[in-house]
């Protein structure tokens, strides 16, 4: 007699779309954000490095947030304290257009950042508990709706550019929609609080031991992700002399390759386990930032950036995942995680540059080779202490 698998429970199902729906709203605002900086630096007379330094600042203001999340994780049940959090965060979009200068602008975009850094932490910390309800892997496809959410909020931001509309009308009816929509589905998130009896963090908490192996492979993922973003359009354009639209269709190919491969991921994980898909991603990442870096036909090229968004795509799921379920409180763990793998991603774009500099592109994307292999050959610490997935 053939034994049928159980369903989710009708709440846990909803808790599930919910969840996806928060992190796509969270990844609207950043896409829409990012489409309009032009208008942004236009409107504060920022030239190249000024706008430089300015888009510094949401990084910045995301590391000083991110470790006080851990205390109001203990303090809050992680619906209210999501709800609350992705509401600001949409809010926070309103924020960018108001500044008329520079200084006043890099001032705005630290508590841009830190908005957009606690609410991370916190939509991260309640998918943990989704996840363990589920007891399957779901993270990664949580992660492909905030890289679908980027993608339209930024194809938004282009045609609002395309017909005219400044960025102050533009984010005020986004952040409109957003925050209707996220209240909307707040509801069916998942009540979860501390358990009773566990010590309260302090208040600026610094990661842990157990954390840090974990938020090492999570910095070469996200510093091979913010490295490929940032400078994968001048490696096609300026290295191999291609058109400026060739080299912008790199970017697209690479995020949209990473945004497929998370939908997948899951899947894979639970065929695998964590430990072996991160294996297979190291592997996968490797051989498409050596087909960067050993071949010159821009065909080939875009094909190895495609394949290293593939590879790195599922690995900063699983590395919130592992965060999540070491001992001691999901959101303190998960914020010092997302500490140490943003932080990769804040510098990442200057230490490739830095190097391209002082030497070539190419010997800069190197470095990318040895991090995402150093990532797949870390994958054991992302072993389940709780069993595995």
């Amino acid at each position: 007699m053939a034994v049928t698998a159980l369903q989710p429970a009708p709440a846990l199902r909803r808790a599930r779309f919910a969840t996806s729906t928060i992190f796509a709203v969270h990844g609207a605002v950043t896409g829409t954000f990012a489409a309009r900086v032009p208008w942004v630096a236009d409107h504060v007379g920022a030239g190249a490095g000024g706008l430089g330094l300015a888009l510094l600042m949401p990084g910045v203001g995301a590391l000083l947030a991110m470790p006080l999340s851990g205390r109001l994780a203990h303090r809050f049940d992680l619906r209210s304290l999501t709800r609350v959090l992705i509401v600001c965060w949409a809010a926070a979009l309103l924020l960018p257009a108001l500044p008329g200068s520079l200084p006043l602008l890099c001032v705005t975009l630290v508590s841009y950042g830190a908005t957009a850094g606690l609410a991370d932490v916190a939509m991260n910390a309640h998918a943990v508990i989704v996840e363990e309800k589920y007891q399957k892997s779901v993270m990664s496809g949580f992660h492909g709706w905030w890289s679908v959410g980027g993608l339209v909020g930024s194809a938004g931001g282009a045609l609002a550019a395309r017909a005219g509309l400044g960025a102050p009308p533009h984010f005020a009816l986004t952040t409109v929609v957003l925050i209707i929509v996220s209240v909307a589905v707040s509801f069916w998130l998942l009540d979860s609080r501390p358990e009773p009896g566990l010590e309260e963090p302090p208040a600026f908490a610094l990661p842990s031991r157990a954390v840090l192996p974990i938020g090492l492979i999570g910095l070469c993922a996200v510093f091979a992700e913010g490295a490929s973003l940032d400078w994968s359009a001048v490696y096609v354009r300026d290295l191999l002399h291609n058109s400026a639209s060739t080299a912008a269709a790199t970017v697209s190919i690479f995020s949209i390759c990473m945004a497929i491969a998370r939908f997948g991921g899951d899947w894979a994980v639970r065929k695998l386990g964590a430990v072996n898909a991160v294996r297979l991603s190291g592997v996968i990442a490797t051989a498409g930032a050596l087909i960067v870096v050993l071949t010159k036909p821009v065909a080939l090229v875009i094909t190895g950036f495609g394949l290293l968004g593939v590879g790195i795509a599922v690995v900063v799921p699983l590395v919130f995942a592992a965060a999540g379920r070491l001992p001691g409180h999901p959101g303190r763990n998960i914020a010092g995680v997302a500490g140490i793998a943003y932080g990769s991603g804040l510098i990442a774009p200057g230490i490739i540059g830095g190097i391209a500099h002082v030497s070539s592109l190419t010997v800069s994307f190197v470095v990318i080779v040895g991090l995402v292999a150093i990532m797949g050959l870390g994958a054991t610490v992302l072993k389940n202490r709780k069993g595995s997935l």
